[in-house]
């Protein structure tokens, strides 16, 4: 993940709950995206393949604020293949969701309120 913005000591969600545990005021919103790239691959030795596949990355964009600061943190919760099965990207997305769910839990018990949002 990487943050931007404030003094850039805070790059992970990890800073923001143990922030909020020392007792400070943290607040966290999400912005989830599908994020279509080009993966490099080894091209094969044909003339048709072009050495690079359609991926996608789901991601979550957190927005996070403390002591008048604000930062932004990207973090890819599942990786996958535009040419997969459409049950292969049902199981991707339960993944990215099951993982979403763990950062959700994580910032609850940090007494993080977060306005939950799902692939």
């Amino acid at each position: 993940m990487a943050g931007v913005g404030g003094t850039g000591e805070f790059t992970r969600l990890e800073d923001f709950i143990r922030l909020s545990k020392q007792g400070k005021d943290v607040q966290i919103t999400i912005d989830l995206r599908k994020l279509t790239i080009k993966q490099k691959v080894h091209p094969q030795e044909t003339e048709e393949s072009t050495g690079e596949i359609d991926s996608y990355l789901l991601v979550g964009d957190y927005n996070c604020r403390a002591g008048g600061q604000a930062w932004k943190i990207a973090k890819v919760y599942v990786m996958g293949s535009m040419e997969e099965s459409l049950d292969t990207v049902n199981m991707n997305r339960n993944i990215a969701n099951d993982r979403l769910k763990m950062d959700y839990r994580r910032l609850k018990d940090a007494r993080i309120k977060i306005e939950e949002q799902f692939f």
